[in-house]
């Protein structure tokens, strides 16, 4: 019987229960207090400095946060994000805001812009301040017109009062991989734009020593911290695995960027993602950062591709970053399994030798030899591997750093100490980070085996490097793309905890794809094809 409007369907469907979620997580209550910890962590940092420099502990540590960006002449607002280093210090999601940390009392303050009426009319409640005070944890909170008089009245030093701003260089970037680079953008600013601050001018400014301070603090983590950077781990992984379950031949790589995106979005509450998500198959595979505005996931999926799906979502601005490589038809083939397993084996090579003390360039060197060993056992290379690690051979196939430190940004800073020196060499050089590991940092492991024209070309031409490639084997690989496999990790005191909860091994995949659950509740079973997962 059909129901009349406005009555309720007695249909089945309409009284059956709503079908179960397709994730065990839910959103984890936000500890502001995790903030309140980064600015006294930074602040003994800092008084710990000036006593070094017999310095007074005074002035303030001063930070704008970020602005709404609107498209010219259009109603149409980007979706904010704050800035790193102010929500690291503060923990505020709304623009407009600056930030004090008064370096004599410890005193946090923040200022709130001063909001028309016609706020509350399109955007919602104008909340007062104490709103702010309560929901941030500070000491105080005032108008951001009242910035240049709070300050003056709260200085205790004598003469203009001192202000703390953050300027400097962040030295991990690939901006600086080339040492020519780094001696011409030495100059440049990195973070604290012009500081649009009536009255700005009647204080005095340090420009030197915040940036390398804040920079060093966020290196190593707190537990509030890494329980934020888990559960970013957990809900990727959680749809990593669901993207890969549903991968099917003849579907678009941005089909796949939109299911990662809804899981982490519907189950974990993720608004942002830690970068533009990598949805490469095929030959789009050896593009390192495919997936931007002119490659923008758009290729259709084959039977017999690759793909590498680069992929992780942030929540309350601390990220994760995990790639996972899989066959789209849900079986490796011999080819795929030989160069998946170099970068699988890798991979766990690293994860198995971390520890405090070690060097990140033995690492990326280790995982370097361990991929090359692998290609000389499946007759892509002949020679000895230690003369190619001279050569640099590593480079041409992974052309890119074995990992990054990860927190508020991808690619967090602190990899370069001031005055520590970027390795010079092939592929070395596109590290981010050559110190030594530390307990509590997050760095991630995420070794690669590509195949690209634009190096495997001169490598076949170059006498230091042909006499090591197979060249009939290589032919074979054209249009292939790549593999990588990255997991973000947690340094312990006596090694480290993998944080990303993905399937690795090839019988692991295959089984996901299948249909089995994850994690998986069966032994591995004997592969199909002959090769060991």
């Amino acid at each position: 019987m059909t129901s009349r409007p406005g009555e309720p369907s007695s249909s089945p469907m309409a009284s059956s229960p709503p079908p179960p979620p397709s994730s065990s997580l839910s959103p984890p209550q936000i500890p502001m207090k995790l903030h309140e910890i980064n600015r006294l962590k930074l602040l003994n940092s800092l008084r710990e400095h000036l006593s070094l420099s017999s310095r007074p502990h005074q002035g303030f540590v001063f930070l704008q946060g970020g602005e709404e960006q609107t498209r010219h002449c259009t109603d149409h607002t980007e979706l904010f994000r704050q800035e790193s280093y102010f929500a690291y210090l503060f923990g505020v999601r709304e623009p407009g805001f600056y930030g004090a940390i008064d370096v004599a009392t410890g005193d946090s303050i923040l200022f709130a812009p001063r909001l028309s009426e016609d706020y509350a009319v399109w955007l919602g409640e104008i909340k007062p301040l104490s709103f702010f005070k309560e929901r941030y944890m500070v000491t105080f909170v005032f108008y951001t017109d009242e910035i240049p008089k709070v300050l003056h009245d709260r200085f205790q030093g004598s003469g203009r009062p001192l202000l703390f701003l953050l300027h400097g260089l962040n030295t991990d970037s690939n901006k600086f991989s080339k040492p020519a680079d780094f001696e011409v953008l030495t100059s440049i600013l990195f973070s604290c734009p012009e500081l649009s601050v009536e009255g700005i001018e009647k204080f005095k400014t340090d420009m030197s020593i915040l940036h390398p301070i804040i920079t060093e603090c966020r290196v190593l983590k707190s537990d509030m911290e890494l329980a934020l950077i888990q559960f970013a781990n957990d809900i990727s992984s959680e749809a990593h695995v669901e993207v890969m379950r549903k991968t099917r031949v003849g579907m678009k790589e941005y089909q796949l960027e939109s299911m990662f995106l809804h899981h982490t979005y519907m189950y974990g509450g993720c608004r942002h993602c830690s970068y533009t998500c990598i949805c490469a198959t095929g030959d789009h595979g050896s593009v390192l950062h495919y997936g931007h505005a002119a490659a923008p996931n758009d290729r259709t999926l084959e039977d017999g591709d690759m793909a590498l799906l680069d992929m992780g979502a942030e929540y309350h601005f601390y990220g994760s970053d995990i790639t996972c490589s899989f066959p789209v038809n849900g079986k490796f083939t011999s080819d795929q399994c030989l160069v998946y397993n170099a970068v699988v084996g890798a991979h766990d090579a690293v994860i198995s030798s971390i520890r405090p003390g070690v060097s990140w360039v033995d690492m990326h060197k280790l995982a370097e030899k361990f991929i090359l060993e692998s290609l000389k056992k499946g007759g892509i290379l002949f020679g000895e591997v230690d003369d190619m690690m001279v050569e640099r051979l590593g480079a041409v196939f992974m052309p890119h750093g074995l990992g990054h430190f990860l927190g508020i940004d991808t690619h967090d800073p602190g990899g370069y100490l001031k005055g520590a020196k970027r390795p010079l060499e092939s592929g070395l050089s596109a590290l981010r980070t050559s110190r030594e590991l530390q307990e509590g940092m997050v760095i991630t492991v995420e070794p690669g085996c590509y195949f690209i024209d634009a190096l495997l070309n001169p490598a076949m031409q170059s006498s230091n490097t042909s006499k090591f490639l197979n060249c009939e084997e290589i032919v074979r690989f054209k249009g292939f793309g790549g593999v990588r496999i990255e997991s973000d990790v947690h340094i312990t005191a006596n090694g480290c905890v993998n944080m990303t909860k993905v399937p690795r091994e090839t019988w692991e995949i295959e089984a996901v794809m299948a249909g089995q659950s994850w994690p998986l509740k069966n032994e591995q079973p004997c592969s199909e094809n002959g090769v060991e997962g």
